[in-house]
């Protein structure tokens, strides 16, 4: 069997080993178990997003928790970030997401916050994976004097977006001439996303409203913008906003019709930070991923820019030791250290808005402080993930573009950490330049692995 854990928690095929009930009910069990502190009997918060196997991977997280004499309070369908609002203001001992985020439905995962609304650290996942691999987590349930129960909590929607609405200030200043189209991606954003901007009294228009368990992110939401984009034009919109299925990222289309990248949302943000003396520590954190426009875009505004491995967890560990307020990564996720504990893709819009008003100016304006190199990334499928150093034909192929771009571009190819893709990315001096480039070191890829 293979590890649990990955860069986001655990994922894979509904249905299919590490997706099982079996395997699940033990997630359940172990988690439980290891949040059992005090004597008193553990509550673990439990919200997915909306695709169809959902249900099953919650029941069997609920029955896992509950034999091994902890309660399980199920929020149903709620972004990622609203689970760990509620986990963290609740006084539960745990909360637990089921969601594969901007997967397939046919995919499914589970992500564990901590008491205090942050994600696991990585010695604690593998205390998890540990209990479950080893067999342990079977033996951990409790007589049946002592099994927890489980119930719904239809409230917890409200309280996160009362809490999100808190965090625009001068929220009756020009709200009603802002015009937004949201894209919901089918997913956990369908129904508070459209509520939460309609309740702050913008005009609204929302696409991909209506799950069915098998459309969530299928040709929507922050993986395929276009469509979010065509309608921001044709309704002559001020802004466009793409989710993900679990609502952890966002995708900014300008009033021109322009996707903007999450590194572009970043140095929009910053700035807007910046000149409001709210950029604490004067520092921002994304990752190795990050366009290098974004760190010449920084420089000029004279803010650090720290970097960190991919995954949006190293970026906020990253925050807490430097004591910064914001980070993110180029997929959108974008955390505001200031009101939140992780990625929040409803928070990252309102903060945009937020922008544009206290500018005074359209977001065609505002992403000019940042100017993107030409980058090119490409997703190659890989069956398995062995050293790349250790592939001559692959290593050879990177140090030839590595020394053809100089201090010109860079080259960075890693394995994505929840699905069996390697990524080639490479910046230079021109998309001709940088796309024949990619292109060789995919191919490499693709001989050596078959």
């Amino acid at each position: 069997m293979q590890k649990l854990f990955g860069t986001d928690g655990i994922r894979g095929v509904a249905n299919s080993y590490p997706i099982t009930p079996e395997v699940v009910l033990q997630v359940g069990r172990a988690v439980s178990w290891l949040f059992r502190t005090g004597g008193k009997r553990p509550r673990i918060v439990i919200g997915q997003d909306t695709r169809l196997s959902g249900d099953m991977v919650a029941y069997a997280l609920v029955s896992g928790i509950c034999a091994t004499g902890a309660d399980a309070e199920l929020v149903g369908v709620l972004p990622t970030p609203g689970i760990a609002f509620v986990t963290r203001t609740s006084g539960a001992r745990a909360g637990i997401v089921v969601s594969a985020s901007h997967n397939p439905y046919q995919d499914n995962g589970i992500k564990v916050f901590g008491s205090d609304g942050f994600k696991l650290p990585d010695e604690i996942e593998a205390q998890i994976e540990s209990l479950i691999l080893s067999g342990a987590a079977a033996d951990l349930s409790l007589s049946n004097r002592e099994t927890g129960r489980a119930w719904s909590n239809p409230k917890a929607a409200d309280v996160y977006a009362d809490f999100l609405k808190s965090c625009l200030p001068d929220r009756n200043t020009g709200r009603n001439s802002i015009k937004i189209v949201l894209d919901c991606a089918n997913g956990a954003t369908y129904q508070i996303a459209p509520r939460l901007f309609c309740d702050l009294g913008f005009s609204v228009a929302a696409l991909n409203v209506q799950p069915d368990g098998i459309n969530i992110n299928q040709q929507c939401g922050s993986q395929h913008p276009e469509g979010l984009a065509q309608r921001v034009v044709s309704a002559k919109a001020d802004i466009g906003f793409a989710f993900d299925g679990d609502g952890d990222r966002l995708i900014a289309v300008d009033d021109q019709g322009e996707v903007l990248s999450g590194d572009r949302v970043l140095a929009v943000c910053a700035q807007h930070l910046h000149m409001q003396s709210r950029l604490k520590n004067n520092t921002v954190v994304s990752t190795v991923m990050s366009n290098v426009g974004l760190s010449r875009s920084l420089k000029h505004l004279g803010i650090r820019h720290l970097t960190t491995r991919v995954g949006d967890r190293y970026v906020m560990e990253a925050m807490r030791t430097s004591g910064a307020v914001l980070g993110g990564e180029d997929s959108g996720h974008m955390i505001f250290a200031e009101h939140h504990t992780t990625g929040d893709g409803l928070l990252t819009a309102l903060m945009l808005v937020d922008a544009i008003r206290h500018q005074g100016k359209p977001l065609s304006q505002l992403k000019t402080i940042m100017i993107p190199f030409p980058q090119v990334l490409i997703n190659v499928p890989v069956k398995s993930k062995p050293n790349i150093d250790g592939v001559p034909q692959i290593r050879e192929v990177i140090q030839s573009v590595e020394q053809e771009l100089g201090e010109s571009g860079r080259v960075l190819v890693r394995y994505s950490g929840t699905e069996p893709l390697c990524r080639v990315m490479v910046e230079g001096p021109n998309q001709e330049t940088i796309e024949t480039y990619a292109g060789a070191i995919s191919q490499a890829i693709r001989e050596a692995f078959g």
